[in-house]
């Protein structure tokens, strides 16, 4: 089986590929019904076509793809994994029908008079994308067979031939000339595309393994410098308290009285360390998420997750003059994923919209679930992100200008921390706002009814 580089592996790239055809194959099965309703009734006196026939090839393959979706619909559900020989073997099948469906269908409406006949070009390219090399071929022999029986079978007058009288003045079929001209130039497209789709196509995957395996390295490299990063800043947070510890008692008299000028000095010092210790905590907190490869998900209430943080939120917000809201649609709701992680997102979210929201303002938090999933949405009237700054605005270390502007002290990393950890339990974060009229975040969660028991989830 070929091997496809990327985040996910062959099997799952093949699997959504599947997918797609399927997909594509409701549309073909629309044509073919729109299609033979518009000849059949418009053309009919021109066009030897069996109605009959075609609306029941477009019937079974209806009937086959919905047997195909609703397969793989129920598998899913059940969580069942297909191996990826499987999978391949899916993909295989399903064009080795397309083919045998196509060719009764060019049978049944002119045979080899239909111009829709190298509608088997579009099948070689699928194959030549989602099969190897030789199992491109192959099915491109398997319609050549498929081709050269069915044009035979008609020559011969083993099979009722229906001929296009409003297209041609004569029966092509019986022409031998006609015959080996068209089926030469079939024959040859056929097997140029496949060979022209699968080197394109091995050109294509070989640039996407390089490109893999510079993301790799990439990824090492960016995993030792967080490692590098945690340690560091670990022992300058050290310092940082040891150095706190130490002005401290100064500031308090202990070591003895101070003047104004060596208290105010002391002070500063002692404000400027908590601000650095403030800003290497969110580093480390940062850090420490890029490194974590695995996090134990177990379940817990979210409800009682927001009425915990919502006394600290509700104190900020008395204490700048703002106006918090709390709206809860469920009585109970509950998640799977760590606990504390889940805090410190909201939080983070939360103490960005009070802190840019001038007083006066409002900040509303609201939960509530959608079908399977939990949509959280914290809403401001604060001074908004510009159009220019809203695309940057989940980068590390970045702030707005405007909020540069409001709030000097900053560290850039409160929104990058909260979207690592949704992302980490498999949600999804985004943001909407307007310039002067206020922000709004969007978190979607999975219910913990998604998932069977608590365990680990490895990150991708």
């Amino acid at each position: 089986m070929k091997t496809f580089p990327g985040d996910t592996g062959p099997k799952e790239y093949l699997l959504d590929r599947v997918r797609w055809l399927i997909r594509l194959r409701w549309v073909a099965v629309a044509g073919v019904f729109c299609v033979t309703y518009l000849f059949s009734g418009v053309l009919r006196a021109h066009l030897q076509l069996s109605s009959a026939a075609l609306y029941s090839l477009a019937g079974i393959l209806f009937f086959y793809n919905a047997a195909l979706f609703f397969t793989l619909q129920v598998l899913t559900k059940k969580g069942i994994q297909l191996s990826g020989r499987w999978v391949d073997r899916l993909a295989n099948i399903q064009i080795s029908l397309d083919l045998t469906c196509l060719v009764f269908l060019i049978h049944f409406a002119g045979g080899i008079e239909n111009p829709f006949i190298f509608y088997f070009i579009f099948h070689m390219i699928i194959a030549s994308i989602l099969l190897s090399r030789r199992a491109a071929f192959s099915q491109a022999t398997y319609a050549v067979v498929l081709f050269f029986a069915m044009v035979l079978m008609e020559h011969l007058g083993l099979v009722h031939h229906y001929c296009l009288k409003a297209v041609f003045f004569y029966d092509l079929n019986e022409s031998l000339f006609y015959i080996a001209g068209k089926s030469f130039v079939f024959v040859s497209t056929l097997y140029i595309t496949v060979y022209l789709a699968t080197s394109i196509t091995a050109q294509l995957r070989a640039r996407e393994r390089s490109l893999e395996d510079v993301n790799r390295l990439l990824r090492e490299k960016d995993h030792i410098k967080s490692e590098y990063v945690l340690r560091v800043t670990h022992d300058i947070r050290q310092d940082l308290a040891a150095i706190q510890s130490c002005i401290e008692p100064v500031t308090l008299g202990i070591t003895g009285p101070l003047a104004s000028s060596q208290a105010d000095l002391l002070r500063r010092a002692i404000e400027r360390s908590k601000q650095l210790i403030v800003y290497v905590d969110a580093l480390l907190d940062i850090t420490t998420l890029k490194l974590t490869q695995s996090l134990k998900m177990e379940p817990f209430s979210l409800t009682d997750l927001v009425r915990e943080i919502s006394s600290q939120i509700s104190e900020l917000a008395r204490t700048r003059r703002l106006t918090f809201e709390i709206r809860m649609e469920a009585a109970s709701i509950t998640v799977l994923g760590v606990r504390v992680y889940l805090e410190e997102a909201l939080v983070n979210l939360l103490k960005n919209s009070l802190k840019y929201t001038p007083p006066g303002g409002a900040v509303l938090l609201e939960v509530k679930t959608q079908g399977d999933r939990i949509s959280i949405r914290v809403e401001d009237t604060g001074i908004g992100i510009s159009p220019e700054d809203l695309p940057r605005i989940f980068e590390e270390f970045y702030r707005a200008d405007n909020a540069k502007i409001l709030e000097r002290k900053g560290t850039g990393l409160g929104l990058s921390i909260a979207k690592q950890i949704v992302e980490m339990h498999r949600g999804k974060i985004e943001v909407e706002s307007a310039l002067g009229k206020g922000t709004t975040f969007l978190v979607e969660l999975p219910l913990a009814s998604d998932r069977k028991s608590p365990g680990e989830v490895r990150r991708g």
